[in-house]
């Protein structure tokens, strides 16, 4: 089963690195998402831009409207995510735990939900 990885940050604790801490945090993510792929749990890992460069779309009845983010007031925001596969949440979980963002943030898990294909569309 797909589980999703939500990595969240604290932008203080993000801009308190050195730019050396900062470079051994990405090392050691990018060294996890390896060895979740040799054990075939990795699936897709992308680290996304601060809230500041987001934009919100929302259809309402056709009106398109958008706003610039951020979208909420909180002292962490997503990061990232990582999707990974793993035979049950207990599996999910420890697989996140071992994140490396989980030391200084934390890593939302939820099950991927699969959108049922209607017999027309197969």
């Amino acid at each position: 089963m797909r589980y999703i990885c939500l990595v969240h940050a604290d932008p203080a604790r993000l801009d308190a690195l050195t730019p050396a801490e900062h470079a051994d945090l990405d090392r050691r993510s990018l060294a996890y998402d390896r060895e979740l792929a040799e054990k075939g749990q990795y699936v897709l890992a992308e680290a996304i831009q601060e809230p500041g460069t987001a934009v919100l779309v929302r259809n309402r009845q056709g009106a398109i409207s958008n706003t610039d983010g951020p979208y909420m007031e909180t002292k962490e925001f997503m990061a990232g995510f990582i999707l990974i596969e793993a035979r049950d949440l207990n599996e999910a979980v420890r697989i996140a735990a071992g994140i490396p963002m989980a030391e200084m943030g934390t890593i939302e898990v939820r099950p991927v939900y699969i959108i049922p294909t209607p017999p027309e569309l197969c």
